[in-house]
């Protein structure tokens, strides 16, 4: 059976579950609910669940020690369970995106992520899979840090909510038909260019 395993970047605790740097937790917890896998459960780094659907095994987890730290949560699960590269998938939050705006990746830096700077310091290579989610970057100089440990503004949040169920979509066919189809569908579909006024459109309908 193949396997495909998906790593939502965030914080733990519920003063971080709506905030921005979340988005990679909340993005992997619809995916899990949109697949009706069972509730998460602690495991070892994350929380975790899985579910057996279209002949994959699909594995859900949302590391838990803290974002600066993901890698550890990444690199044990891909030996424990045997992962190949392509097999796995980062989804994380994305400053230098616009709201609406999603990108598939095979391969690349962390671009000043902390996370994804840990994963590729844990695995030793930066040619995996990774979803970033555009939350854009409507911050004074030097606010970085309050702006992506803060909730999205109900607008945003209606965005997002107006993109979710599209980006599940958007891993679905990642997971079914790999990570070229992904970038070559959605990553056009929902590009800078045109994501916010597609998803300030959807958000009012």
């Amino acid at each position: 059976m193949k396997k495909r395993a998906f790593f939502g970047l965030g914080n733990p605790g519920d003063e971080y579950a709506a905030t921005r740097h979340n988005v990679g937790y909340r993005v992997v917890q619809a995916l899990a609910e949109h697949l009706k896998a069972p509730p998460f459960a602690p495991a070892r780094y994350a929380l975790m669940t899985q579910v057996s659907w279209r002949g994959i095994q699909w594995y859900f987890f949302l590391p838990t020690t803290y974002m600066n730290l993901s890698g550890d949560a990444v690199a044990y699960w891909r030996e424990k369970l045997d992962l190949a590269l392509e097999e796995l998938i980062v989804v994380l939050d994305e400053i230098q995106l616009p709201m609406g705006a999603i990108r598939f990746g095979a391969k690349g830096s962390h671009g000043g992520h902390n996370g994804l700077a840990h994963i590729i310091q844990r695995l030793g290579r930066e040619d995996f899979p990774r979803l970033r989610i555009g939350i854009g970057r409507d911050f004074p100089k030097g606010k970085q840090v309050e702006y992506v440990l803060s909730p999205f503004t109900s607008q945003q949040e209606a965005l997002f909510q107006a993109r979710l169920s599209q980006i599940v979509e958007c891993l679905i066919a990642w997971a079914v038909e790999g990570i070229d189809k992904a970038m070559n569908t959605c990553n056009r579909r929902f590009s800078p260019s045109s994501s916010v006024s597609t998803a300030q459109q959807s958000a009012s309908e």
